[in-house]
């Protein structure tokens, strides 16, 4: 695969003749990261990848719309975000969840899937992290495990910097005291 240059691939994904070939390079790029992105969110490997894709496919669909404001990573992620938020919307009325209870389904999910091999310290770190809510949730997946910039998550979530700084720091805490309580 050729070194990567957004602007080239942007206009190689505008070309019809060239469109499937730079779309394939794309996915070849992004499958990864996306995929631990939404593993992060919704923990278990069979529905990640179903979530993974039904990004792609959006953005496939929805490529005509792609005006380079953003970086393609950015348009991505913006993409993956909003399918995981829907997946988890239907996972809490499947199982008749309010949105603000702690999403133990995951946790009970994660601990049946056959691709979860963590012990028991990584299980309550998943465990406290679900206790979050679900924007707290995202900002400290991206800032804690994927080591994104506040730029970039600003520009993908649409949310202040400040604001995400502030979610970060009210998740660690939260985490902290979830992880203490029985010490």
């Amino acid at each position: 695969m050729q070194p990567y240059k957004e602007d080239e691939l942007v206009e190689r994904l505008r070309d019809p003749a060239s469109r499937r070939d730079a779309f394939a390079q794309v996915v070849a790029m992004y499958s990864e990261k996306l995929y631990w992105q939404i593993r992060k969110m919704v923990l278990v490997h069979d529905d990640a990848d179903d979530i993974l894709q039904n990004t792609f496919l959006k953005a496939w669909t929805n490529i005509d719309y792609f005006r380079g404001d953003a970086k393609l990573s950015t348009w991505l992620y913006k993409i993956t975000v909003n399918e995981c938020l829907t997946f988890l919307n239907k996972q809490r009325s499947m199982n008749n969840v309010s949105i603000d209870n702690t999403d133990v389904f995951l946790l009970e999910r994660l601990k049946g899937d056959d691709y979860f091999n963590g012990d028991s310290v990584q299980l309550k770190f998943q465990e406290a992290i679900l206790t979050l809510p679900e924007k707290q949730r995202l900002v400290f997946n991206m800032k804690y495990f994927d080591e994104m910039k506040y730029e970039e998550m600003s520009e993908a979530l649409g949310t202040s910097v400040g604001a995400l700084k502030a979610s970060y720091h009210h998740a660690v805490k939260k985490i902290e005291k979830y992880l203490t309580k029985d010490i």
